[in-house]
């Protein structure tokens, strides 16, 4: 038997996904969660073999439990399943060491097989979404400046972006001014748009 631990903080899609995946004849979901850090204590609970897990969820992202679960449970294979098929979520997964990413509206067959697959040592990814990653690059920011654009995604000043990073004023100024730049965009509700769409936050 293949044990699934499925991670998504929507509860309907985790269910569904869980239920899906329990009618196959070797595979058992041994645990759900439907948040970041609700998924690392049932992975260590648990011990499964394949974490399907979403990129956004509170508490800790898909990303990051991706990486602390590679490192806590070595043997456990992650296929991150997210909505969201941008360049940069797939980069930064596969550097956190996911053995597949896969998006929600793929075909059932698709995603069971993917389970299938990472278990039994491959990798699965969207040739498509690899080809894109490829031609779109790394992301081109710093942690800094991801933080701060980050946070000025909420409409935050940069004396309020400032305070919750702990930096100064101007610090956070040249920060955004930086990523704004990197991404050739005017403005920076532009440069949000164009960081989001390609995952790179």
């Amino acid at each position: 038997m293949i044990r699934v631990l499925v991670a998504d903080d929507q509860a309907l899609v985790r269910g569904a996904l869980a239920a899906m995946l329990a009618l196959e004849r070797d595979i058992e979901v041994v645990a759900q969660a439907g948040s970041g850090a609700e998924a690392l204590r049932e992975a260590l609970r648990t011990t499964p073999d394949v974490a399907l897990i979403d990129v956004q969820m509170p508490d800790g992202d898909g990303l990051a439990v991706t990486a602390e679960l590679r490192a806590a449970l070595p043997a456990c294979r992650v296929v991150i399943c997210t909505t969201y098929g941008r360049p940069g979520y797939f980069t930064r997964a596969m550097g956190a060491g996911a053995a597949g990413f896969v998006v929600k509206d793929a075909l059932p067959e698709q995603l069971i097989d993917a389970v299938r697959r990472v278990h039994a040592g491959l990798r699965v990814v969207d040739p498509a979404l690899a080809a894109e990653s490829l031609a779109s690059g790394a992301s081109p920011f710093t942690e800094r400046e991801r933080e701060a654009l980050r946070a000025a995604a909420g409409g935050a000043s940069a004396v309020q972006i400032a305070r919750t990073l702990h930096l100064s004023h101007g610090t956070v100024r040249n920060h955004l001014s930086s990523a704004i730049g990197k991404t050739g965009a005017g403005t920076r509700a532009e440069a949000l748009r164009i960081a989001e769409a390609n995952g790179w936050l």
